[in-house]
């Protein structure tokens, strides 16, 4: 009786599992469809206007009147905005792959298409209509990207986009560096690969004039583990909080410890209300001596530290961390997201004078 039980659980998983994966893939053939369907309708319009030299004010009246004939003909999805969306669509990427595999491409004669985005497949219509939000060309790129690597949902997709993620990453780097995050995404191969400065915690909703405590902020990080793991980056697994650790009788603990799967090593992250002080580095730096010879076991790299606190002096920071060979980092966080037109103009400024 226990085998037949056994068999038929079997074969019940296998079903299950051939459900899954069937429910999957036609999925993202339905997503394909629409992804290549609103393509080629934007083709049209545009098509459409270029033969018959409109001007934008008639050009508007064309998707009012579309909107009205194909949704007395084919239903919803076919109001005025979700036409110039489609529209925009085919303008941002006028490449697409074919179902032979093969590039189909209208001719671009703009010179400042000088790398044409394709469009992908992994992302769905949604996902789209908020990268089109999005005007420059490498920042898009990026998201694109950066939405393939880790999965992104639409919903996580909009919060990097609010708290500014191309930014905060690409002013920490050189033009070369910048592009190459823009094509690439964030890749992942160093303990530097994965600091930010600043964090952003606008999802702590803790108000700027609140006078919280240091466990406060820990606890609430812990109750949104979800998105403080999507500020952290791809690659983050949490180990615990207030991570004991006893020395000579004396008790220590680490904030909050977790394990970087892709860099296998561990990662400390010790919270400090107000601003950092040189004390608080030479703690990390005694927390990361000692995972290194009491905690890592054989395959694992050394542990990374990162002192977070709301301000930080460049100054003192520099000389504290002077001579310090452990991987240690110190960054700021923000309860707010960041000054859009600042970040932008600094992003600006790097790529002007990177030539």
């Amino acid at each position: 009786m226990t085998t037949e039980v056994n068999n038929y659980k079997n074969l019940k998983g296998e079903i299950g599992q051939l459900l899954k994966e069937g429910r999957n893939q036609a999925g993202r053939s339905v997503n394909t469809i629409l992804l290549h369907t609103y393509w080629h309708i934007g083709k049209h319009i545009v098509e459409f206007e270029q033969k018959g030299k409109e001007k934008s004010q008639y050009g508007d009246e064309l998707l009012e009147k579309l909107s009205k004939d194909l949704t007395m003909e084919f239903g919803r999805g076919f109001s005025r905005s979700n036409l110039f969306q489609i529209r925009k669509f085919y303008i941002t990427f006028p490449i697409i792959q074919t179902a032979s595999g093969q590039l189909e491409e209208e001719q671009v004669e703009d010179k400042k298409f000088k790398k044409i985005q394709t469009l992908s497949e992994q992302l769905s219509w949604s996902h789209y209509v908020e990268l089109l939000k999005i005007d420059n060309e490498l920042e898009r790129q990026f998201y694109m990207k950066q939405c393939e690597v880790e999965n992104w949902s639409v919903r996580e997709l909009k919060r990097q986009m609010k708290s500014m993620l191309f930014h905060r990453l690409a002013s920490s780097k050189d033009k070369e560096s910048v592009l190459a995050l823009a094509n690439e995404g964030a890749n992942t191969q160093t303990p530097q690969d994965i600091i930010k400065d600043p964090y952003v915690f606008e999802f702590l909703d803790i108000p700027q004039r609140h006078l919280y405590k240091e466990r406060e902020l820990e606890e609430r990080l812990i109750l949104n583990l979800e998105q403080f793991l999507l500020e952290l980056g791809k690659g983050f697994a949490f180990i615990g909080r207030q991570y004991k650790i006893t020395l000579s009788n004396r008790h220590f603990y680490v904030d909050l410890v977790f394990y970087h799967r892709v860099l296998k090593c561990f990662v400390l992250i010790d919270l400090k209300r107000g601003e950092i002080e040189h004390n608080d580095i030479g703690q990390m730096n005694m927390y990361l001596n000692y995972f290194s010879k009491e905690e890592n076991v054989k395959d694992d790299n050394p542990p990374i530290g990162l002192v977070l606190g709301a301000y930080k002096d460049e100054i003192m920071v520099e000389y504290a961390k002077e001579s310090i060979t452990n991987q240690l980092f110190v960054s700021k966080y923000q309860l707010y997201l960041p000054d859009k037109k600042q970040l932008q103009e600094e992003l600006e400024k790097l790529l002007d004078g990177g030539e």
